[in-house]
C-alpha cells in the first residue's frame, strides 16, 4: 500500500461528518399491505446487486406512503447493502440517476456521501471498494448469524479502508465505470433481443394475430411468403381457439429430457464450465471450475440444450447455454435439461419457455409448501397442455430468431470477459498495487 493513502474506517468517516448511515424503515414503517400496484419503488434485499438495482424486483408503494417515508428517499450516488440473508449480505448497488426518490426497503442499509463533504470520497470510487469480492467476503465474516446472516451499521462502520487523492479516486473510478457501463450497456441489449424474440413468439405462438387477421379478411401484415405460413381460421381445442390445423399436445411432444448425471469430484483435475443457479443469478455466466471443487452429482448438458429451473417457478430461470467444444458443461440438478424433438426449434423452446403464458402455467405445477422450496416435477412438465404449431411455422420463427440469440450469447460471453477483467483488475487498483495516471 502506497504511503500518501489515508486509512480510515466507515466509522470514523461518518464521525468526520463526511459520509452518513442509514438503516432503511422498519418493519413497523412499512407493511406489506402497503405495496400497490403502481407507485414508489422500493428496494429489497433481493434487488441488491453486482452495484446495482434490479428493476425486476422492486414493489411500489403509494406517493402518500412514500412521503412519509421522505427520510428514505434516494440520492445519486449512495450505496446500498443488502443486509439480511445468506445470498445477499454483503452485496451491494450504487443509486444512480435514474433511481433517484426511489425507497430504501427494509433490508437495506444506505450509505451516503455528504455533498458538502465530496473533498474526501468520491461516491463512486466508494461504490467499487465495497462492491469488490474481498469486501463483500469481509462484511459476509463479520455478519451476524449463521442460517440468516445480518449486516447492521456497527459492522458497516468498523469495515477499515484507505483513500488515495480525489483525483486517483476519479482515475480509477472511471476505468473500472467504463468496463461496468459496457456491460450494462450489454445487458441492456440482450434485453431489448430477447424482448424482440419474445413479441414475435406471443404475436404468431399465443394471441394468433396473423390467423386471426386472415381470418377476419385483414392484412396480417406480413410478406406473403411469410403470411403462407399461417391458416385462415381457428378451430376449437383443449386449450381454447387455436389455429386451424394446429393442436393441443404435451410438452413433451416437442421437447424430451437429457438425465445424464456425472459427478465431478470423479474428475479433480478436469476442469469444467458449470452452469448453476447461482451462476444465473450473477448474470447467466458460466463457472469455470475444476471438479474438485464441486461437491455434488451434475447434468451432463449436450448441445443444444435449453434449461429450465425446477425451483421456485415464480422466479423464472430460463438459460440458453452455449456449450464448449474445450470442456464438459454440466449444470445443476435444480435445472430441467429440455432439448428440442424433430418437430421443434431450440429457438422455439426458448422463446416457449421464457413466455408469460408459459411460466403462469408452469407455476400452477408446483409441489412444497415452502416459498423457497417450491419446485415442479419434470414428469408434470412434460404433460404441460401447449399448443403445437405447424414444423413450417416453427422453423420459419427458428430463422428469424436465431440471429437475435446468438447475438445475445454473443455479448453475454463478451460481458463475462469484460468482467472478469475488471474483477482482476479491481483489488489491485483500490490497494494501490496498480496506480492509474492522474
Amino acid at each position: 500500500m502506497t504511503a500518501e493513502w489515508r486509512g480510515w474506517s466507515i466509522g470514523g468517516l461518518c464521525d468526520a461528518g463526511i459520509l452518513d448511515l442509514q438503516t432503511g424503515p422498519f418493519g413497523s414503517q412499512l407493511h406489506a399491505h402497503d405495496y400497490v400496484e403502481e407507485g414508489v419503488p422500493v428496494v429489497p434485499t433481493e434487488a441488491i446487486h453486482n452495484r446495482r438495482i434490479d428493476h425486476s424486483a422492486l414493489p411500489t408503494v403509494s406517493l402518500e406512503k412514500a412521503d412519509q417515508l421522505a427520510r428514505h428517499r434516494l440520492r445519486e450516488g449512495d450505496i446500498l447493502f443488502a443486509r439480511r440473508g445468506a445470498q445477499a449480505t454483503g452485496q451491494i448497488a450504487y443509486v444512480s440517476e435514474a433511481e433517484v426518490d426511489f425507497l430504501c426497503g427494509t433490508g437495506a442499509i444506505r450509505l451516503r456521501v455528504i455533498d458538502e463533504q465530496r473533498c474526501t470520497v468520491v461516491p463512486e470510487y466508494l461504490s467499487h471498494v465495497l462492491g469488490c469480492s474481498r469486501s463483500m467476503e469481509w462484511f459476509k465474516f463479520h455478519a451476524i448469524g449463521a442460517t440468516m446472516p445480518n449486516l447492521n451499521e456497527g459492522i458497516i462502520r468498523s469495515f477499515p479502508l484507505r483513500l488515495p487523492s480525489l483525483q486517483e479516486q476519479r482515475a480509477i473510478a472511471n476505468v473500472l465505470s467504463t468496463l461496468d457501463d459496457k456491460i450494462e450497456l450489454n445487458r441492456r441489449m440482450n434485453e431489448t433481443l430477447e424482448a424482440m424474440a419474445r413479441a414475435l413468439f406471443k404475436s404468431w405462438f399465443v394471441d394468433f394475430d396473423p390467423v386471426r387477421a386472415k381470418a377476419e379478411g385483414r392484412d396480417p401484415g406480413l410478406p406473403k411468403h411469410l403470411a403462407d405460413l399461417f391458416p385462415d381460421s381457428l378451430a376449437d381445442s383443449p386449450l381454447g381457439t387455436i389455429p386451424k390445423g394446429w393442436h393441443a399436445s404435451q410438452l413433451g411432444e416437442i421437447a424430451s429430457m437429457e438425465r445424464e448425471t456425472l459427478n465431478p469430484g470423479a474428475f479433480p483435475e478436469e476442469t469444467f464450465d458449470h452452469y448453476s443457479i447461482p451462476a444465473y443469478d450473477e448474470g447467466r455466466e458460466p463457472k469455470t471450475e475444476a471438479g474438485e471443487e464441486i461437491k455434488s452429482n451434475k447434468f451432463l448438458l449436450p448441445a443444444g440444450a435449453v434449461l429450465l429451473s425446477k425451483l421456485n417457478p415464480r422466479f423464472p430461470r430460463v438459460w440458453l447455454p452455449e456449450v464448449s467444444s474445450l470442456r464438459r458443461s454440466i449444470c445443476s440438478t435444480e435445472f430441467i435439461v429440455l432439448v428440442s424433438r424433430s418437430v421443434s426449434t431450440r429457438e422455439y423452446l426458448y422463446c416457449l419457455c421464457i413466455s408469460e403464458w408459459f411460466f403462469a402455467t408452469f407455476a400452477t405445477l408446483v409441489t412444497g409448501t415452502s416459498s423457497s422450496h417450491q419446485r415442479v416435477k419434470p414428469e408434470d412438465l412434460l404433460r404441460m397442455q401447449v399448443v403445437i404449431p405447424s414444423d413450417k411455422a416453427v422453423s420459419k420463427f427458428s430463422d428469424l430468431t436465431a440471429p437475435l440469440l446468438r447475438q445475445v450469447i454473443k455479448r453475454s460471453e463478451q460481458s463475462h470477459t469484460l468482467a472478469a477483467l475488471r474483477d482482476a483488475l479491481l483489488p489491485k487498483l483500490v490497494s494501490g498495487e496498480i496506480r492509474v495516471k492522474v
